[in-house]
């Protein structure tokens, strides 16, 4: 079961047939198996990675460290429930070390971002502090690499 567990990880595209001869069991256990993996939250969804940079949407993404005061009897959960209610934020991890919770968003442009870092996320109940780190680059994400682009000719005029 793990290994069907780590295929669908790797490319959730795969057809059934495909995941039962790459597992060893049987179609009717694969699709018994995800089933019971999708009732029971351990497959949680399934997501395209898209490299947006070869689209024309423009979009920014930031990581923001956040600092937070735990609530009584709630931990970090109250907080970061509220966090990852947003619609831009991503992805929500608490974290050990210097700060608690690491926060992913996206937005159209720095200005956006920025404002939703200092208007909703900064003046949380909980939040002691920010710092945000922009995205430059996209090398590789989920186990995918993001291929360099092709280099466009150019041409050359020669005087």
């Amino acid at each position: 079961m793990k290994k069907l567990l780590q295929l669908l990880e790797e490319d959730c595209t795969l057809t059934t047939a495909q995941l039962a001869s790459m597992s060893g069991m049987s179609e009717e256990q694969v699709k018994d198996a995800i089933r019971a993996y999708e009732e029971d939250k351990v497959v949680l969804g399934y997501k395209a990675i898209v490299d947006w940079d070869r689209t024309d949407r423009e979009s920014v993404t930031a990581l923001i460290e956040v600092k937070v005061t735990p609530q009584r009897n709630e931990g970090f959960d109250r907080v970061a429930e509220r966090i990852y209610q947003y619609d831009e934020v991503e992805s929500v991890y608490l974290m050990s070390g210097a700060f608690d919770l690491t926060v992913i968003i996206s937005g159209r442009t720095l200005k956006e971002v920025a404002q939703f870092v200092g208007q909703r996320l900064a003046t949380l109940e909980g939040v002691t502090g920010t710092a945000t780190h922009f995205i430059l680059k996209k090398y590789k994400e989920k186990h995918l690499i993001f291929e360099k682009r092709e280099e466009q000719e150019r041409e050359w005029i020669f005087v």
